[in-house]
């Protein structure tokens, strides 16, 4: 059994015409008979670009947060406040305090928007769902919650911390990703991939009793990687052989490159708001590369 599948990007760091940009990201997808939303980007073009681009958040039947940082859950509230009936899929540590602590930067509070964490904290168990174990939302749709860092050469990806001074490192535990058995194999939707591109693929892999890949789409937060990390990952991802990866947010521009670059077997393309990839009628899984 499968299922087809329609996505539109909302959010992103690049985006078509009259769509905005914001460093965030946010998903829009249809399978299997279900209308889901994920990632919300920052709230800062969320209402705008689904406006443009003609969706109805109030279809939206679940909202699916890939992890805490305000890039991906700012625009929860605006979700909310159009829609009173979706459910929301996070893991329990989404609601932690986050910093970012680059050297050349100053500090920087990355968690969930206060009002979005007071926002879902109003919510009934019935319909908020915090779980770090899979979650399934139809027999062809599932998502992983917290991904064994099996892997060790991947790391979250940035200098992330849960507190100010940066005495305690965040290791990112609610990262999760989600993925949908179509005709051609998985999809796998990522938000930033905190857990590492190979760590993910393979957990999503052994869940499903090592199917094969038919495509990733997402960020993959390569952007500050280390040359031996890209080096591993590209061999992983030769070796895997997947259709096509749509990359984009926090993967870097360069990197989406030395990916084209290195993948002769894979269509990899840069998506942007605005782009439509799948299995549908209307979508077409390599025709915007």
């Amino acid at each position: 059994m499968s299922c087809q599948f329609e996505l539109t990007v909302i959010c992103d760091n690049h985006a078509g015409k009259g769509l905005l940009t914001e460093h965030g990201l946010s998903l829009h997808i249809r399978a299997d008979g279900l209308t889901i939303l994920f990632d919300t980007g920052s709230a800062e073009t969320l209402l705008h670009n689904v406006a443009e681009l003609g969706v109805d958040l109030t279809q939206i039947s679940h909202l699916i947060l890939s992890h805490g940082h305000y890039d991906h859950t700012g625009g929860v509230a605006q979700v909310l406040a159009a829609n009173t009936y979706c459910q929301i899929i996070a893991h329990p540590f989404v609601f932690s305090e986050r910093y970012s602590r680059h050297a050349d930067r100053p500090v920087k509070r990355i968690c969930m928007p206060d009002n979005v964490r007071a926002a879902l904290q109003l919510l009934s168990p019935e319909r908020l769902h915090c779980s770090s174990g899979v979650s399934l939302l139809s027999d062809n749709i599932g998502i992983t919650g917290s991904v064994p860092r099996t892997h060790l050469f991947e790391d979250t990806g940035g200098p992330f911390y849960l507190d100010e001074a940066g005495q305690f490192s965040d290791l990112l535990p609610d990262d999760q990703a989600l993925w949908i058995n179509t005709p051609q194999g998985l999809v796998i939707i990522l938000g930033c991939c905190h857990s590492g591109v190979v760590n993910t693929v393979e957990y999503i892999r052994q869940l499903n009793d090592g199917a094969g890949i038919a495509g990733i789409i997402g960020g993959l937060h390569l952007l500050h990687a280390s040359s031996e990390r890209l080096k591993q990952t590209i061999s992983y991802l030769k070796k895997l052989k997947p259709q096509f990866i749509y990359a984009g947010h926090c993967t870097g521009d360069d990197v989406i490159v030395m990916l084209r670059e290195n993948l002769r077997d894979t269509a990899v393309g840069q998506f942007h708001a605005g782009m439509h990839i799948g299995t549908g009628e209307s979508a077409s899984l390599t025709g915007n590369i």
